[in-house]
């Protein structure tokens, strides 16, 4: 299992408008640091799907979380099993699998 971790500063783009005067972090700037974590271990990834994605605590801006990344292969290609925490606190988690093209 791979572990790697990220911040989202509160200077972030997304931040002012989700949500004004209480910002949070968008879950597509979670799974984009979940889907880079992929492939900073195995390259540049074509087509994917997520299946399943649960959304279980808010990331606050300048918090750090830790992505956890299990992944297996299967018959289909390379499936991703991920846990994004924080401090211990599961904050997300899900499924990424590899639908085409070549996986390093």
């Amino acid at each position: 299992m791979s572990r790697t971790t990220f911040v989202v500063p509160g200077t972030h783009p997304c931040l002012p408008g989700h949500f004004p005067g209480r910002p949070l972090v968008p879950g597509v700037v979670i799974l984009d640091h979940v889907i880079a974590a992929i492939e900073t271990a195995h390259g540049a990834l074509g087509p994917l799907r997520l299946p399943q994605v649960k959304f279980v605590q808010p990331l606050l801006p300048d918090e750090t979380a830790e992505i956890a990344l299990e992944t297996t292969t299967t018959e289909a290609g390379p499936r991703w099993r991920f846990r994004v925490e924080r401090d211990g606190v599961l904050l997300a988690s899900g499924d990424v699998i590899a639908t085409g093209g070549d996986v390093a």
